[in-house]
């Protein structure tokens, strides 16, 4: 059997919400780096056989917005493509299907990644279409209740977060502990430059002729905070709770793509790839407590491969929430030196549909930069799932 290789991995800068990235859509995110990884990689667009995208809250976005990146990017228009949604497992459920697409053989050149914008979800008016003739229309937050609130239990993420401190014991303390890490983890990378080759530079117009910006930043990053900052924070969701917007991903903007392709194609495009992928895995959880899901989904993906977390150097482990990362990093007996190296989501930001292909993106990269050879990326879902995707270094 052939093995599925990965030539090249990208992604934007990581915006706040309304912030810097909120002028520009999900699709001009999800375009932007696909151009710039198609250039990247020195592959034509007509080379392309297919492009899937992860997108988690569709609404506003336009008609399947993986096809709009796909004809945006100059890939020609009997090529195809498709959007996935599995809210944040999205961009690494993307990567899934073009893996096992080009295992099948029915494609041999596919861009995956995923895309969110945030900061443009619309509020929803689901009255109107009824006709309301009289008095106020509720709007729904549409950030809210499609990717913000699980739907079988009407819980909010962070709500879950917090019953995962409790069954799992996860105290305040290791909660701020651990968030402060992820800040200074990504602030020192920042310092060093270790995201440059990762992250694509974004070129933001601004208003009454001023020059524009140029984007290469996380934004979410904070340089300057401590326990001291951290420990005075409310709770966010329960007033006796332990989780706090200090401890919890931020909402942002951002996208990532990959461009996948078989050994041999490689080999026949004259391209060397970057990465292997080695195998996937996804398992689900009860919805409740969605944030332990990775602990089972790397236990599933390890027992396939026949291998163990020693065998791994580097993990990326999607911070939704410190309480379900201190959680599973600790029952899965994993060193905290081999896990989010340069810092994770509570500290860059979590795109909901961009953070599956953006960890799988900065784990080909660590593991480059550090010269290792096997990493995992998982992350959990609302909804109560998990999923993780091994590579190997090249």
């Amino acid at each position: 059997m052939d093995k599925i290789v990965i030539i090249d991995a990208k992604r934007t800068a990581i915006g706040k919400l309304n912030g810097t990235l909120s002028s520009l859509t999900a699709e001009q995110l999800g375009t932007s780096v696909t151009s710039a990884l198609l250039k990247s990689t020195a592959i034509r667009p007509d080379q392309i056989d297919h492009v899937i995208f992860g997108n988690a809250i569709q609404a506003g976005n336009g008609q399947n917005i993986a096809r709009q990146i796909e004809l945006n990017s100059g890939i020609p228009e009997n090529k195809t493509a498709y959007t996935v949604n599995q809210v944040c497992g999205s961009g690494l459920q993307a990567i899934h299907q073009a893996y096992t697409s080009l295992l099948l053989g029915e494609t041999t050149t596919v861009i995956a990644g995923g895309t969110e914008s945030m900061s443009n979800v619309p509020y929803l008016n689901m009255s109107q279409r009824k006709a309301t003739k009289f008095g106020p229309v509720t709007l729904y937050d549409g950030l809210q209740r499609d990717g913000l609130t699980d739907s079988s239990t009407d819980q909010p993420m962070g709500m879950t977060a917090e019953n995962v401190a409790d069954e799992y014991h996860v105290s305040r303390h290791e909660q701020d502990l651990f968030a402060l890490r992820s800040h200074q983890r990504a602030a020192a990378a920042m310092k060093q430059n270790y995201f440059a080759d990762e992250i694509i530079p974004l070129t933001i117009p601004q208003p009454k002729s001023k020059a524009p910006l140029t984007i290469t930043t996380d934004e979410s990053v904070r340089f300057d905070t401590n326990m001291e900052k951290l420990a005075n924070l409310r709770p966010a969701f329960k007033a006796d709770g332990t989780v706090t917007a200090g401890n919890s991903a931020p909402l942002s903007d951002g996208a990532s793509a990959l461009l996948l392709t078989t050994a041999t194609h490689a080999d026949s495009l004259d391209v060397k790839p970057v990465a292997e992928i080695l195998g996937y895995a996804e398992c689900g959880i009860d919805p409740n407590v969605m944030g332990y899901a990775p602990y089972l989904a790397i236990n599933k993906l390890l027992q396939k491969l026949e291998m163990a977390t020693d065998d791994i150097d580097l993990f990326e482990i999607n911070e939704a929430f410190a309480s379900q990362s201190v959680a599973v990093i600790r029952d899965l007996d994993i060193s905290l030196e081999k896990v989010n190296i340069n810092g994770g989501a509570i500290a860059l930001g979590h795109p909901l549909g961009d953070s599956g292909a953006r960890i799988v993106t900065t784990l080909i990269h660590n593991l480059k930069r550090t010269h290792q050879e096997f990493g995992i990326a998982a992350l959990c879902m609302g909804g109560g799932m998990g999923s993780a995707l091994a590579v190997k270094l090249i």
